[in-house]
């Protein structure tokens, strides 16, 4: 599996997204794609429990550990690769995530349009990420 090229939302270089815990498709702490990736995995998404909560309501459990997948379950202020449609879904529910528009890959356009991503933007203020890091 070839990543596509690590190009971000902005046409810059694909930044991190987090390694504590590590994330992405390819468990590398970025949002990289590829053919193989059918969730695309592409949104760097800041946690909230709003959110964490609502993904789990929605039927994708992100907060509780899965030892045996060795997941230790997310916490609000946790960077994740999200899949670019459970976003645009948390979206039009009002409680999408903060979006790290630096570590999120241009495929992500492909779902969601750049106004919303923008309009979802992580302030750049003090880092809540927990790979500071970075």
């Amino acid at each position: 599996m070839e990543p596509d090229a690590p190009i971000n939302v902005l046409n810059g270089p694909l930044q991190i997204c987090g390694l504590d815990p590590v994330t992405g498709f390819f468990r590398d702490g970025h949002c990289n794609t590829c053919a193989a990736d059918q969730g695309s995995h592409t949104v760097c998404a800041i946690m909230t429990a709003e959110f964490l909560a609502y993904s789990k309501y929605v039927g994708n459990d992100l907060s509780t550990p899965r030892p045996e997948l060795q997941f230790d379950g997310l916490k609000p202020g946790d960077s994740w690769c999200l899949c670019a449609g459970r976003f645009l879904q948390a979206a039009d529910e009002d409680c999408a995530p903060r979006v790290d528009l630096a570590a999120t890959h241009r495929r992500a356009l492909a779902i969601i349009p750049l106004e919303t991503l923008i309009a979802h933007a992580h302030d750049g203020g003090e880092d809540s990420r927990s790979d500071q890091g970075r």
